[in-house]
């Protein structure tokens, strides 16, 4: 299993490459509540709750 820092980093490479044009495009659901990828950007590099789930679904759906 990978650790919670391999997933962090992952993000924060493809969180890289993405254009800024792009990064308000919603890229994960949460409680029926979108985020972007800016949103997720601070909920990841936070550390919070809400981030781990970003984190969590964005793995699912095949973006890390």
């Amino acid at each position: 299993m990978e650790k919670k820092e391999d997933k962090k980093a992952k993000f924060l490479r493809v969180y890289a490459n993405v254009p800024e044009n792009l990064r308000g495009d919603i890229i994960a659901v949460i409680d029926k509540k979108p985020y972007t990828w800016n949103t997720s950007f601070l909920e990841i590099n936070d550390n919070t709750e809400l981030g781990r789930k970003i984190l969590k679904a964005l793995e699912e759906i095949r973006i890390l």
